[in-house]
């Protein structure tokens, strides 16, 4: 009989270590660390995925649209067993599951293939209409973007149609740090306030606040926490 044995599970404390055995050209390492804490507190607090699930129709799902800094995301899934970190030095070389976009083909627990900036949150309202049909309504989906991707179009006739359409199954994470071109009145929560979304603010580094903003119910509703981020940290 062959065995398996699954890949040791990390903490917090050994992502840096897990990054760093990243190198290359293009690492995207700003746009890439901005994100840690939020991705960190959701796979090892929030969403009910593990790498022996990643098949179950029950399983929340995460998109991350974010794809262009996929650094600490490859890192955190590395921390959580969904593949060994033997991987990790290669990243980014030819023969490399690990692209500088994530492939949802070769990247085990990657749900889309993403980096093309603005898809992620259209494709986040298309599953949660796709689980609707088929009747799953306690699967979540979550996704992640920049405050940047918010400059696209596409993102805004997504959040104009989930609030009214009450996709409460949906939740987006938006890493503000302070990198997109356009100002929105009353800052980028107002934004999705105004299409009848609930909307929360936090600190993206403060780990009790991001879990606090990613439980908070909001029955009918979905739901957006916009993760604040010093440029530069």
């Amino acid at each position: 009989m062959t065995t398996t044995t699954p890949p040791p599970v990390h903490g917090y404390d050994e992502l840096a270590r897990l990054m760093s055995l990243m190198t290359g050209d293009e690492k995207h390492g700003p746009a890439a660390t901005s994100t840690l804490d939020a991705l960190w507190v959701l796979y090892d607090r929030v969403l009910r995925v593990s790498p022996g699930t990643v098949d179950s129709p029950g399983r929340d799902r995460f998109l991350l649209s974010k794809g262009h800094g996929p650094m600490a995301y490859y890192a955190v899934l590395a921390a959580r067993g969904f593949f060994g970190e033997e991987l990790l030095p290669g990243f980014g070389s030819y023969a490399s599951p690990l692209g500088h976009h994530p492939d949802r083909l070769l990247v085990p627990g990657a749900e889309i293939s993403s980096g093309s900036l603005g898809h992620g949150l259209p494709l986040a309202v298309g599953s949660v209409l796709g689980l609707r049909a088929q009747g799953l309504r306690d699967p979540r989906v979550w996704v992640l973007t920049g405050d940047a991707e918010l400059d696209e179009g596409s993102n805004h006739e997504a959040i104009a149609y989930a609030g009214p359409a009450g996709l409460d199954q949906l939740h987006t994470v938006v890493i503000d740090n302070a990198s997109a071109t356009y100002a929105r009145p009353g800052g980028i929560a107002a934004r999705f306030e105004a299409a009848g979304w609930s909307a929360r603010t936090v600190d993206g580094r403060d780990h009790e606040e991001l879990f606090a903003a990613f439980t908070a119910p909001h029955p009918g509703r979905p739901h957006a926490v916009i993760a604040r981020v010093a440029p530069g940290r």
